[in-house]
């Protein structure tokens, strides 16, 4: 991770708190961004081998946001994703908590509590996606994705992308497949596309599958996130 010359200050006070905030990049230039979220821990833990299976089959490149949680459950399994040129490996915390220097919740989810705590979520699973992946994260996405202006603030000045999205894809990984259909098939050119990637018996790859040929006909190009 780079080091940065002047972090943002440990002491100020938020100001600004949710999912679409100054320095959140929610779209990208041309193209359509799938992003999969593996948020980890007791009941997030499982792989959605039929998604995976899905994106190969179809070539499409997607954006894999991996906890550390479900990193250390799948150690072979994220060194092996990240061998694959499909799929881009990046950061999405250490305890899956929304990133917040003063414990704001969201979704019931308590954040983290102080500039220290948020910068500890951000940099063990850099640590460990950089030891277990053989790269370093160029992104982080927070659980919930919601963050402060410190948190963003921190990110940006760690080097770190901060990703947003767009469109929600899958409502947590909650959504039926033609809930999902619907969203994917909305998709505008440029946007970031928030999904799960570790509930297997969600939606996620029925709806995506179903919402493909609305995609291609309309001449739908997917890319990776790239360089923040």
């Amino acid at each position: 991770m780079p080091v940065a010359a002047d972090l943002a200050a440990p002491g100020r006070t938020p100001v600004a708190w949710g999912t679409h905030l100054p320095g959140i990049r929610d779209v990208v230039d041309g193209g359509v961004a799938l992003t999969f979220d593996a948020c980890g821990g007791p009941s997030g833990s499982g792989v959605d081998h039929a998604l995976l299976d899905l994106l190969r089959a179809e070539a499409i490149p997607a954006t894999l946001f991996l906890n550390e949680r479900w990193v250390r459950a799948h150690e072979q399994l994220t060194a092996e994703l990240a061998a694959d040129p499909l799929f881009q490996i990046e950061n999405h915390g250490s305890r899956h908590l929304p990133l917040s220097v003063d414990g704001r919740a969201a979704y019931g989810i308590a954040g983290t509590t102080s500039y220290a705590d948020a910068r500890a979520e951000i940099e063990s699973n850099q640590r460990t996606l950089t030891d277990v992946a053989g790269r370093t994260p160029r992104w982080f996405r927070a659980g919930t994705a919601h963050y402060d202006d410190v948190a963003v603030d921190l990110l940006t000045d760690l080097g770190l992308g901060v990703a947003g999205f767009a469109v929600n894809g899958d409502a947590g990984a909650t959504a039926n497949p033609a809930a999902v259909e619907h969203a994917l098939a909305g998709a505008r050119d440029g946007a970031i596309v928030l999904a799960h990637m570790n509930q297997p018996h969600g939606g996620t790859a029925s709806g995506l599958a179903r919402a493909l040929p609305a995609l291609r006909a309309a001449g739908t190009t997917f890319r990776l996130l790239g360089e923040p």
